[in-house]
């Protein structure tokens, strides 16, 4: 349980790092000169990127307690 909980806190903790859109798209948006939609365009992504991990983690999290239930 303690190595599940410090690498949670290193993925927590970089989390305002990541940039989810690659290189062409942010110089696509930010040449108009609008750095706000640049900004809403990565915010998007990573918004859109967040639903299949809570998904694939709930899923495990079920597999884990089905698992640990009937010791198989």
């Amino acid at each position: 349980m303690k190595k599940i909980s410090i690498i949670l806190l290193l993925i927590l903790a970089f989390v305002n790092k990541a940039n989810a859109q690659c290189a062409m798209c942010k110089a696509v948006v930010e040449s108009g000169g609008d750095t706000s939609q640049a900004e809403g365009l990565n915010s998007g992504i990573l918004y859109l990127m967040a639903f299949p991990y809570l998904l694939v983690g709930v899923l495990l999290f079920f597999i884990f307690k089905y698992r640990r239930k009937f010791k198989l």
